[in-house]
């Protein structure tokens, strides 16, 4: 029971992208890294700045011809979106809920996303058994890593605000939260810093973790903010924690400008 719980929990959105992979089976992984030119100092938004439409956004997200070798891509569904509402017990771990979920921090003037699915490891020989090449795609599914990609843009100094909500949330909630989504509730057991991040103006990283002995898994939350929009990246996968899609998050951010 606990198992299905976590596997239905409030990363479903980067769970759902692992249904992708079906498509991106039986390629070899190549490590494919974006160009992107990430800045070390935090570069404010003018003041007076506007945020970006949704259709503006939308043209700015990561598309098949951008993404990693191996990757499918693919825009959520309006059902999956419908099922991705999340709450939490703790006020302060809102912005977490919220991209974990794909929801916009804060006042958002337009959101866009969309779902990567990359897989891992290597598909067995055409002339290998049916035992191989079944062991072979168990260990890439299990391998594999979903991501969902949110954008979202503000007026003013709107994502600078929301970006340190985000980062402020990552302490606030480090000894853990629960969370409620489509009727069941999670319990987060801790939130450390993730795996380091450079990207756009700031950038930072937090592994949410809520596995269990039976079921361990977690998952990393990845925000990146240019200007006066932010890209947020719920990245999970079957076996644990999962790695850092750092070709996804450099070819997104390269996007972004």
């Amino acid at each position: 029971m606990r198992t299905t719980l976590i596997r239905r929990s409030v990363l479903s959105a980067s769970a759902v992208s692992l249904a992708l992979l079906a498509t991106a089976c039986g390629s070899d992984k190549t490590d494919t890294k974006a160009d992107a030119k990430p800045s070390e100092a935090s570069s404010s938004a003018p003041a007076a700045a506007k945020g970006k439409t949704a259709a503006e956004l939308e043209a700015l997200l990561l598309t098949q011809a951008d993404a990693p070798k191996d990757s499918v891509v693919k825009a959520p569904t309006a059902a999956q979106l419908a099922a991705l509402t999340a709450t939490t017990d703790k006020a302060d771990c809102k912005p977490l809920v919220q991209a974990a979920s794909m929801a916009p921090q804060g006042t958002s003037t337009g959101v866009a996303r969309t779902q990567v699915g990359g897989t891992s490891g290597k598909a067995a020989d055409p002339g290998a058994s049916e035992a191989d090449k079944l062991k072979a795609g168990l260990e890439m599914l299990t391998g594999a890593t979903g991501t969902a990609v949110t954008l979202t843009s503000y007026d003013g100094k709107g994502a600078e605000e929301a970006f340190a909500g985000f980062k402020k949330a990552g302490t606030a909630c480090a000894g853990g939260y629960t969370m409620t989504q489509d009727g069941e509730t999670v319990k987060v057991n801790k939130v450390t810093p993730g795996d380091a991040v450079t990207a756009g103006d700031e950038a930072v990283s937090l592994i949410a973790d809520f596995g269990d002995a039976e079921a361990p898994m977690a998952a990393q939350l990845v925000m990146v903010r240019k200007g006066n929009t932010l890209a947020t990246f719920s990245v999970q996968n079957l076996g644990g924690k999962p790695a850092l899609p750092k070709d996804v998050i450099d070819a997104q951010a390269k996007k972004l400008g």
